[in-house]
């Protein structure tokens, strides 16, 4: 299993704005294979920003690999920064890759609360 994270600082004022771009936007990673999920984060709230980080988890960095290099992935990023819309986040998004050597998960049903 591979575990790609890209972590924005979003300036406080455009917090609204990051979110419905990420809520609205067209997502084709279901049609890749070795796609298994995805999760966008809010974090901390710092001085100047909030902190997010998108979570995508795939079979494998192969698979991951892949979809850098697909039509889905130039798609959704052509429209990601367009200049037709303000910058939301302060510098560029921060990439990082984890290759899973260990996974637990939790087989019980979870109670809605």
């Amino acid at each position: 299993m591979f575990i790609a994270m890209n972590r924005f600082k979003v300036a406080k004022q455009s917090t609204y704005d990051f979110e419905q771009i990420w809520l609205n936007r067209e997502s084709n990673l279901h049609e890749l294979d070795g796609f298994i999920e995805f999760h966008m984060l809010r974090g901390p709230e710092h001085e100047d920003h909030v902190l997010y980080a998108s979570h995508t988890v795939w079979r494998s960095k192969a698979d991951f690999e892949a979809w850098t290099k697909s039509d889905q992935f130039r798609a959704s990023h052509a429209r990601a920064n367009t200049s037709e819309r303000k910058p939301t986040y302060l510098g560029h998004p921060q990439f990082e890759g984890f290759e899973v050597f260990q996974h637990i998960a939790n087989t019980q049903p979870i109670a809605a609360e």
